[in-house]
């Protein structure tokens, strides 16, 4: 199973705020905690390692452009 990278969502805005709620009235240690539990636990769901690699290199190579994008600014 390859990589999807489009949304899945039929509401993708209500996923996104999902994720924003559950953060609310966290630390930010408490929510680094929150953001590590959830990957694992999505991570289990998908449960395709070369899924979850290839999801890892996308993840860090976004975090790699962005820190450019901002060092240029």
């Amino acid at each position: 199973m390859p990589l999807s990278t489009s949304s899945n969502f039929a509401r993708p805005d209500d996923a996104f705020r999902a994720i924003v709620e559950a953060h609310r009235g966290l630390s930010d240690a408490e929510s680094a905690d929150f953001d590590a539990a959830l990957v694992l636990i999505l991570a289990n769901h998908i449960g395709d390692i070369d899924v979850l690699r290839e999801a890892i290199v996308l993840a860090r190579r976004r975090m790699i452009d962005d820190q450019q994008q901002q060092q240029q600014q």
